[in-house]
């Protein structure tokens, strides 16, 4: 099952592309690493750690072959 990888920041709505840094905690909320650091690294709505997202190459994104 591949990560949903959500195209804005939860907090600012700031756009995060699938190449951008990007934080997720374990039921995948996400945020820009701005947002995060104002988080202190802890996800605002179920507490848990915010890490960074693994970044999918442009190819697999933009021909929609993302590994599932």
């Amino acid at each position: 099952m591949a990560l949903e990888m959500r195209a804005r920041c939860e907090t600012c709505a700031a756009p995060l592309g699938h190449g951008d840094a990007a934080y997720i905690c374990s039921y995948e909320c996400t945020y820009c690493p701005a947002c995060q650091a104002s988080h202190a690294g802890r996800c605002p709505n179920c507490g848990g750690e915010l890490l960074l997202r693994p970044r999918r190459g442009l190819a697999a994104a933009e021909t929609g072959n993302e590994g599932t």
